[in-house]
């Protein structure tokens, strides 16, 4: 019997997966999963009551902690979660969970809200655009406590510059509420930006619309595979925050107040119609590829037709100059003094005739 042989398949490139980084370790397990380490982490503080704000920067907890006023509220900003030991001593000072402190180093990690024994915690993706004009969503986790929102981000760059500008020059009413109605605004802000990218969507659909119909080039296929890979990654990151405040609307949790859940219905709202919207472009993305291939057809059959006419118009002249050119010694038409005219003629007719005929069919 034959040995079969082996067959030799090329070898697929492996991609670099952080979550291998995970494999076989506790559950609990403090490893940062993301791609932005920094050196150091930082600490920006910002305490404010009616009257009063402040806001310091700490590169260590010790400082924090001695600096730390419990009468306030206070918006904990913490820059950089790859220092692992950081956040674990982080975790300790305010009791978090250790699957908790999993989740904040993990950039992977899906949209969730969870409610613990004194305090709610929430992953979320922030995305803004960057100078180039690009979607870029940054990792950042939420801590609500009783007077203190803590703040777990990958980056300095954030959105959350609005609530800043509120903070400090005591705009609006967020200096006269609690906790919770800061743990709303930073979230408010997350989804207000969505808006951003959104509008940023629009656009490029609206320009690969005209680039489908002007000039449907093979290039125009790959960026509308990039739109549409793109589209269902935000989908990914915004799609369950609908879900999660509604979950925050409905939870029972002291933390939360009624008024608090009031200015929820209305980010709420803005989710339901970023939903929406993002179905709305997933839908268009997918037609753009019927249509650039609908165009691509379309642009084949006219280069068909033409061929096909010139070849129809050809085929009786050839016939004519096949029959005319054939080598035989009785030929009557041989002898005729002008039979060279004369074929030409009826070449020249018969094109004349067929395309004519051709415009009259408007295949022409």
């Amino acid at each position: 019997m034959a040995t079969p042989k082996k067959l030799n398949f090329p070898k697929r490139k492996k991609k670099n997966s952080r979550q291998h980084n995970k494999m076989g370790k506790a559950p609990g397990t403090i490893s940062y999963m993301g791609n932005k380490e920094l050196k150091d982490s930082v600490i920006i503080n910002t305490t404010y009551s009616a009257d009063k704000f402040q806001t310091k920067e700490f590169n260590n907890l010790v400082d924090f902690i001695k600096e730390e006023k419990g009468n306030k509220i206070s918006w904990v900003n913490v820059v950089g979660i790859s220092d692992e030991p950081f956040i674990e001593q982080i975790g300790k000072h305010y009791n978090l969970n250790p699957l908790v402190l999993e989740d904040i180093v993990n950039t992977e990690q899906r949209p969730k809200v969870d409610e613990y024994d004194g305090y709610i915690f929430g992953v979320f993706r922030m995305l803004y655009i960057s100078e180039e004009d690009e979607i870029v969503g940054e990792h950042v986790a939420l801590v609500l406590l009783e007077n203190t929102v803590l703040v777990f981000q990958e980056v300095k760059e954030d959105v959350f510059n609005g609530v800043r500008e509120r903070i400090n020059g005591k705009l609006g009413r967020i200096r006269t509420r609690g906790a919770d109605y800061l743990f709303f605004a930073l979230l408010d802000a997350i989804v207000d930006n969505y808006f951003l990218a959104i509008e940023n969507l629009n656009n490029r659909i609206e320009v690969l619309e005209e680039e489908v119909y002007q000039n449907p080039e093979p290039i125009v296929a790959k960026n509308i595979q990039e739109l549409k890979k793109e589209i269902l990654k935000i989908r990914r990151w915004i799609y369950p925050v609908k879900e999660l405040i509604s979950r925050l609307i409905d939870s029972e949790n002291t933390l939360i107040t009624k008024d608090t859940k009031l200015f929820l219905r209305d980010a709420l709202d803005h989710a339901i119609e970023i939903n929406e919207s993002l179905q709305i472009y997933r839908e268009m993305s997918m037609s753009l590829m019927e249509m650039y291939m609908s165009n691509m057809s379309n642009k084949m059959n006219e280069v068909m037709k033409v061929l096909t006419i010139m070849a129809s118009i050809f085929i009786p002249l050839t016939f004519i100059a096949g029959i005319y050119g054939m080598n035989f010694d009785y030929m009557p038409e041989l002898h005729i003094k002008n039979g060279y005219f004369y074929v030409w003629g009826v070449m020249i007719a018969l094109f004349i005739g067929m395309m004519i005929y051709f415009k009259k069919k408007k295949w022409l």
